[in-house]
């Protein structure tokens, strides 16, 4: 329960550095995310009743400054779709922190907005579908992946959803499969989303970054997710959550999608004007037939 003594806090990592630091200051920085002309340009409109036939999203996780108006897209669509009651998030590991594939199962995610309280039952579940996930919290102390989708989705539910992170250093196409698995077997007959936390290309010209991310989104957008590795590791596309995809793909069509869009994407070049050396963010859908 939220009010024990004895509760875990995940306190933020990034807060007032990739995003703004205080309740009133991040509402006001995602809502210039959704007006800007790079995002949907209008605040999102929940549908309390929507379809719900979003079971996946992919979404960049930069500095809000840079990539929040992609991410923006993302969430301005499921705010259409209605109302998750349970979210699980994958995402790389940035900082090596912890075991090769991490969750936690217990506690809150605390943000300037509020606290998101962790859906134990659904985490353990998970865990009991597969043998290579471990509960360790070391993995999500620092990192950053997860925490960046955490305000939007505060800002469309308030705190009335729960959520699951899960934290990925081993990303090989095996392991992922079957965490994508577990995760669509725990979450059969909820009403949930899987969101898979990433960036793209990193550090390359505008031009040659573009071209190696429009390979990597169409082979998602098939929801190919052989594919999409073998294009990952023949372009050299240095996405850094190629695991957390792989795993929103596979957990995606296992809950009933039989399609995907791309909602957005852009680079920081878009933004800062320097194409030289830019990261390129995605926004994706995969949607019930």
């Amino acid at each position: 329960m939220i009010g024990r003594k004895s509760l875990k806090v995940r306190s933020p990592a990034v807060a007032g550095t990739w995003y703004a630091g205080t309740s009133t200051g991040l509402q006001a920085q995602i809502e210039r995310c959704f007006t800007h002309e790079l995002g949907p340009k209008e605040l999102p409109k929940v549908v309390q009743e929507g379809p719900r036939s979003i079971v996946g999203l992919v979404c960049p996780h930069a500095g809000y400054m840079y990539s929040g108006p992609v991410a923006a897209h993302a969430y301005y669509e499921l705010a259409k779709d209605g109302k998750p009651e349970i979210v699980v998030i994958f995402s790389p590991n940035h900082t090596g922190r912890g075991s090769a594939l991490s969750l936690m199962n217990e506690g809150v995610w605390r943000t300037p907005i509020g606290d998101v309280e962790i859906d134990t039952k659904t985490a353990n579940q998970i865990l009991s579908q597969s043998s290579i996930i471990d509960v360790d919290d070391r993995a999500h102390a620092y990192e950053h992946s997860i925490e960046l989708q955490l305000p939007f989705l505060q800002y469309l539910y308030g705190s009335t959803f729960r959520f699951v992170p899960i934290c990925f250093l081993m990303q090989d196409p095996e392991s992922s499969s079957e965490v994508g698995q577990a995760t669509a077997k725990a979450l059969s007959g909820k009403n949930a989303v899987v969101i898979a936390s990433t960036d793209m290309t990193h550090y390359e010209p505008q031009e040659r970054a573009e071209k190696k991310d429009k390979t990597a989104i169409d082979a998602i957008i098939k929801m190919d997710e052989e594919q999409y590795y073998s294009i990952i590791e023949s372009h050299a596309i240095s996405t850094c959550g190629c695991g957390p995809t792989i795993a929103t793909i596979v957990a995606a069509k296992k809950s009933g999608a039989g399609k995907a869009q791309l909602l957005c994407y852009k680079t920081s070049g878009d933004i800062t004007g320097d194409l030289s050396t830019v990261v390129g963010y995605a926004s994706l859908a995969f949607l019930k037939s």
